[in-house]
């Protein structure tokens, strides 16, 4: 049987109902026994070193899974660890790549949040099957990984006999505040911009309680949870009040002086033996040609100017302490850090946690510091497979630090601001595009990631929402990633940056339907 094809052995083994026979080939199978017999022979071994650790993850035998709506976050981490795939909501390549795997749509409830969908996928029947003939070939236990995940999910794992490899819902939900993101890293030694921390009846209690706090009259609100600028709010009148008060009326408050700043994203892992910190890079926020939401994120820029040298410094320095801090209350793995730079008194402070892996991801994975030793989404895995391995974190810091002055990527992070809601007739592939001469773009090829990318006239598109899909206010076009800045030093896009937003735009044809018979669930997701 084993001259025929493998399509053919594979179908034969389906017609004759026989699940767990090995249609491998020959060769296949003496792999697949060659890497188990080495790992084996160093199971339970400390990993002594960055290349001990390369070498368990390039024989890795685990079936690990990150699942979302798209592939975005890790992608590109596949290339590092073997037996690493992705099951997405959301098939970017068409069926192009070979390690994303989207099931066939079936019937399910409305989703409302990111959440919905990962759960959705976790109880697709195609999916488990998927899975569990991930973990009958390895013969281990199937690990899962996502970005946003609830009580639920949870559920859903330990009845399906999945580890998920994050800490608790309950721990990630109580970092999630931002009250509690202020609170600890003012215990852990690392400030936040000057705020009180509060509860407000309206105008005049919030003018009586800035003054007294010294925050004067120009201020951000911010309630403990949100994401993308949606519960962020600028007051510095009483009409500004009047547009945010029935969202923080009666509620729990952070109400901070405003100032002019630089803001850096930087992701993180808290390891056993202390935080590693990763490049820091700078956001976009709020740009209407990307996002309809004002202060939204909607991008990075990772490049050596991205903080000088000395407040790159004492960013470590609050990260650090913070990932100590958080250690203390029980979290590990990896986390994302936004800090912001006072441009008018040079101070550093920190801003918002995210206990999660996070949009910055993408950026950090195709660092001078990755390659010069690994993804930090590595460290995350060992502090949850149960391997003992040895880690020099100042020694990496310090490195990590060095190399952020070779780098230079961006990403932006495409919504739609316009109203109307159209249905997507055609919409652009994934893939490398090039700006031509004439500022034109042009699709080049497809390809499984941005790891390929050289040229600054060059871009990686994945495609989120495609043909058959609608666009509205706020759906998720995609994610474009660049090696050369997005944005000036003045705070507006690069002339590059906004030829590679028309392109993509002119790529989708869309035919506007009648409001009354638009679709229900319209969701956007990308955080």
């Amino acid at each position: 049987m084993t001259d025929l094809p493998r399509s053919a052995v594979t179908q034969f083994a389906e017609v004759i109902e026989v699940p767990d026979v090995d249609v491998r080939l020959p060769e296949e199978r003496d792999e697949e026994r060659a890497v188990a017999a080495l790992v084996a022979k160093h199971a339970n071994r400390r990993l002594r070193n960055i290349s001990e650790v390369r070498a368990f993850f390039r024989t890795n035998q685990t079936p690990i899974f990150f699942v979302g709506p798209t592939a975005f976050n890790l992608l590109g981490v596949d290339r590092w660890v073997r037996n690493f795939s992705f099951i997405s909501y959301y098939d970017s390549w068409d069926g192009y790549h070979p390690r994303v795997f989207s099931p066939p749509e079936i019937e399910h409830p409305e989703f409302l949040s990111g959440e919905d969908i990962n759960n959705y996928l976790l109880t697709h029947p195609a999916v488990r099957e998927h899975i569990d003939a991930h973990a009958r070939r390895t013969g281990n236990r199937p690990k899962i990984a996502m970005v946003f995940f609830d009580e639920e999910t949870e559920r859903i794992c330990r009845e399906q006999g999945y580890d998920l490899i994050l800490p608790s819902y309950q721990l990630r939900n109580h970092l999630d505040s931002k009250i509690t993101t202020t609170r600890l890293g003012n215990e852990a030694g690392a400030p936040s911009v000057p705020n009180v921390l509060t509860t407000l009846t309206d105008y005049d209690d919030l003018q009586r309680q800035s003054a007294q706090a010294g925050l004067g009259d120009d201020l951000v609100l911010q309630t403990p949870y949100g994401d993308s600028g949606k519960t962020t709010f600028f007051v510095a009148s009483r009409e500004d009040w009047n547009k945010c008060a029935a969202d923080v009326v009666g509620e729990q408050v952070k109400v901070m002086k405003r100032i002019r700043n630089r803001a850096v994203a930087v992701e993180a892992v808290n390891t056993r033996h202390g935080t590693v910190v990763g490049p820091f890079m700078t956001d976009l926020t709020g740009y209407p040609e990307l996002t309809p939401y004002r202060g939204g994120w909607c991008g990075n820029d990772l490049y050596p100017e991205a903080l000088t040298d000395d407040q790159r410094a004492r960013a470590i320095e609050h990260v650090s302490r913070l990932g100590d801090r958080l250690r203390q209350e029980g979290y590990r793995g990896f986390f994302e850090i936004d800090v912001l730079v006072d441009l008018d008194t040079d101070e550093v402070y920190l801003g918002e946690l995210n206990p999660r892996i996070s949009g910055a991801s993408s950026m950090t994975h195709v660092t001078a510091g990755a390659y010069a030793d690994l993804p930090l989404f590595l460290l995350h895995l060992l502090e949850f497979l149960g391997v003992d391995y040895d880690l020099d974190v100042a020694e990496m810091n310090e490195r990590w630090r060095e190399l952020a002055a070779v780098d230079v990527w961006s990403q932006l992070i495409m919504k739609t601001s316009q109203s109307q809601i159209r249905h997507i007739d055609a919409a652009p592939a994934t893939g490398i595009y090039r700006l031509t001469e004439d500022g034109q773009l042009e699709y080049i090829r497809n390809t499984l990631d941005w790891h390929y990318l050289e040229d600054p006239a060059e871009a990686f598109f994945l495609r989120v929402y495609g043909s058959g899909g609608y666009l509205f206010k706020g759906a998720d076009l995609g994610i474009l990633v660049t090696k050369s800045r997005m944005q000036t030093e003045g705070g507006e896009l690069t002339t590059r940056c906004r030829q590679f937003i028309e392109g993509i735009h002119e790529g989708y044809e869309a035919t506007p339907i009648d409001a009354a018979v638009q679709p229900s669930n319209l969701l956007a997701f990308l955080k």
